[in-house]
Order: C-alpha cells, then structure tokens, then sequence
C-alpha cells in the first residue's frame, strides 16, 4: 500500500506536465535554433572561417605589401658617422680630415622610410594558394555535413520526446484501468466471488505498471534535456510545450512511403568534403615541389635621414629585383614533399571509403526504412488484435467465464501493442530521417509530419538559451 500511495504521488508531481494543454512548438522552431547554437555547428563554422582566413596566407607571395619604417639611432662608429652624415646631406670639407674621420664625435639620425614590396615569380605561392583554397572548400562542405547530421540529431530528439510523453500517456491509461481492476476484484472478494490469491496477482500485474510509469516520466525529463543540449543548452533547463503525440501510422506512410525508391541520391555534403579535402592534398604536393622553383621578387623604398625629426632631409630611393634559387633541398624540404605525398594517399584513402561509405548508406538506409514501415504495418495489426482480445475477455470476465488476471494480461498486451505501434512509428521517422540525409538531402523536409509546424510561434524554444 505505502508503494502505491508513492507512486501515485510521483505521478500527481508530475502529470501537470504531461496533462496540460500544450500550445505547441514546431520541430522548425528547433532546428532553427539548432542551427545557429547546436554545439557541433558552432565548432564546424568556426573550423570552416578559420581555414578560409588560412587559405589567404599565400597572397604575401602573391601581392604587394607596403610597410613604413621609422626610428632613431646615435653612433660614434667612424664609417656609421661618416656614412650617416653623408646620408643626411651634411658633408663638408672639414669631414674629410684624417684625425675626424679616425676619431669623429658621436652623431644621431631620425630615419624615415616607405618600402613597398612586389612578388613578381612564386610558383610555390600560387601552389599553395590554391591547395588552401580547396581545404577552405572542403571545410565548408564539412561544416554543411555537420549541420545535416545535427538536423537529424533534432529530428530524433524531437519526436524522441514525443515518443516518450506518449508513452507516459498510455501508461497512465493502463495505470488506471489496471487499480479499477483491483477495486473490482477486491470488492469481488469481499463478496466470496473470486478468491484472495486473484486480488492479489491483480495487485501485482498493477504494480507491474505503475513501475513502468514511473520509469516514462522519468524518461520524458531525460528526452527533454537531450533536446536542449542538442540545441545548444547547458543541460540544466529542457524545453516546453512540444509535441505531445507522434503522428499518425498513415501520415508517417504519407510522407515517407516514396523514401523507399531506389534513388542514386545528390552530391553528399561528406563525399564533397572528401573530395575537396584530396584536391588540396594533391594541390600541396605541387605547392611543396614548387619551392625547388626559382623565386623572383622587387621592391622599391623611399628613405628620409635627418638629425632632428623623422621623414625630414633631402629623401633618396632605391628599386631593385632579386632572384633567389636553391637547386638543392635541404632535408627540411626533403620531408615536406615527402609528408605532402603522404598526406595525399591518405586524402586519396579518404575519398574512395566516403564515396564507397555513401554508397553502402543509401543501400542501407532504404532497407532499413522499408523494415521500419512493414513493422509499423504489423504494430497496427497487433494493435487491432489485441484490442479485440481485450474486448473478448473482459465480455468473458463480465460474464464469469474468465478471471480477473486474464483480464489484466489482455489488458497488458494491449497496452503493449499500443506501446509497439508507438515504438514503431518512432522509429519509421528516424529511418526516414536517415534516408534523405543518406541521399544527400535534409532531414528539416520532415518538418511536415510535425502537427504544430503550421501554428507554433517561432520563439518556441527561446529560453533554453536563458
């Protein structure tokens, strides 16, 4: 008796939860929001900016740069005396005297200049441009596959807490059905119609179900918090007034029958990534050969010297071009063409087992939907059956010809099939979700088999962020 009265009071803590009504948030609201919090996005975007900014480091080889320089310095050194005043446009006669140039008195200069520097030939620069250009690419293309799969992720979840209020729903039904059976079966003891060993297994089949209960409740505030961590929660809130059912056997039939055709699907995120990821590896084995290459580089500077502020005097300039070339690597190049082919075989593994993974996904993934439909097939059978069975025994009970604990196990099959067509419903969405990403498209286009896609409010699930 002391379980029951705790059970029943876990159940009445929690059943305004359960039981009130529920304005509605749509699955859009979450996947919105997945979009621009979910953890894994904002780790993938970050990853796809900072390459990107990567992919502009070869331009130092490729474009002109310009930088000021400015300083002062004091020497009693006799060419750095000698040479300084000539700079500043200062020498006289009296500069040549052997004793002044030997021993000549400290002296200071403000120097001023403008350098601008031109690449003219860096093949090694080009290379590497381009090499980082396609990591950018497949960076990108990884941060889209990121954001596919997140979106799946909240597809799961979503109706995860569907599946899981729906259960504590049907629980609660068998829950109160189940003590009405005891109530009658004690009453029917009382009045010598059944034995006591009847009350009592149907206490316990009672038991039995009110433990179930309990473990759904709790499975609903874990289903919850799953979602708002997805979302980009911290775990210590969960999200409100979602979807309080998961949608019908025909619906689910309605929009994901056509899944189970056998399609090639589109350009896949992942493969792309690959892709792009082995273009850049072959693009920085060329960049790592090119640095044999030699380099061709001008530059221009415009110099001012004074003794009494920066930029003053008479100014003069200098334009040059330089060649540089090193026939012979050292081992520093040695190991960086070599790890570049390394890196390039790998990128090459890495293509061939995504391309052969999308393959093997789209097979998989239309088995794998086309079981989950032909089992919600059989749940509903199950469910009709059962529900049947359930109405027999009990005309059969009312009438005499069948005990109380049968009443109770075809009550509890029942409640399982009811369960089982849930289940399978749960999973015929998850399947479907697979599939379209397996195909290269996006998991959100379920967003039509949410109830409250078309009345929700689009701050739904705002304060998970709070």
């Amino acid at each position: 008796m002391r379980l029951r009265v705790t059970v029943l009071l876990v159940v009445a803590l929690h059943g305004a939860a359960f039981t009130r009504a529920r304005a509605q948030h749509s699955l859009a609201d979450a996947i919105r929001l997945a979009d621009r919090a979910a953890v894994a996005n904002r780790i993938a975007a970050g990853s796809a900016i900072a390459q990107a900014a990567h992919a502009l480091s070869p331009l130092a080889g490729i474009l002109p740069s310009v930088h000021v320089e400015a300083g002062y310095a004091r020497t009693s050194d006799p060419i750095g005396v000698f040479g300084t005043t000539l700079r500043q446009r200062a020498i006289t006669q009296a500069n040549f005297d052997p004793a002044r140039l030997n021993y000549p008195g400290d002296l200071g200069n403000y120097q001023g200049g403008v350098v601008v520097e031109q690449p003219i030939v860096n093949a090694d620069a080009w290379a590497g441009r381009a090499a980082l250009r396609h990591s950018a690419d497949a960076a990108s293309a990884s941060e889209t596959w990121t954001r596919l799969s997140t979106r799946l992720d909240v597809v799961r979840a979503y109706f995860g807490v569907a599946f899981a209020t729906e259960r504590v729903a049907t629980l609660r039904g068998a829950a109160r059905a189940a003590n009405a059976h005891v109530s009658q079966a004690d009453a029917m003891v009382r009045q010598g119609l059944v034995t006591k060993s009847d009350a009592l297994l149907a206490a316990v089949r009672m038991g039995d179900v009110e433990a179930d209960l309990v473990e759904a409740i709790g499975g609903v505030e874990t289903a919850e918090r799953q979602l708002a961590v997805l979302l980009g929660g911290d775990g210590r809130d969960r999200p409100r007034d979602l979807a309080a059912t998961l949608p019908s056997a025909e619906r689910i039939r309605a929009v994901v029958a056509g899944d189970t055709a056998v399609r090639e699907g589109d350009a896949r995120a992942d493969v792309q990534a690959a892709t792009l990821g082995l273009a850049a590896a072959q693009g920085d084995v060329q960049r790592a050969r090119a640095a044999y290459l030699p380099r061709v580089n001008s530059f221009a500077r415009y110099d001012w010297n004074a003794s009494n502020r920066p930029f003053a005097g008479a100014g003069n300039w200098t334009v040059g071009v330089m060649t540089s070339w090193m026939p012979f690597a050292s081992a520093t190049e040695v190991a960086d063409t070599r790890m570049a082919a390394g890196r390039a075989a790998s990128a090459m593994a890495q293509a061939d087992g995504a391309a052969a993974s999308a393959r093997v996904d789209i097979a998989r993934t239309r088995t794998d939907l086309a079981i989950a439909l032909a089992r919600l097939a059989i749940a509903e059978r199950a469910v009709a059956a059962s529900s049947e069975a359930h109405r027999i025994v009990a005309r059969k009970y009312a009438g005499g010809l069948a005990t109380v604990v049968e009443l109770l196990d075809a009550h509890a099959q029942e409640t399982r099939s009811a369960l089982a067509l849930a289940g399978a419903r749960y999973a015929s969405i998850s399947a479907a979700a697979e599939r379209r990403r397996a195909l290269g498209g996006d998991p959100a286009s379920l967003e039509a088999l949410d109830s409250a896609s078309a009345t929700a409010a689009t701050a739904a699930i705002e304060h998970i962020k709070n």
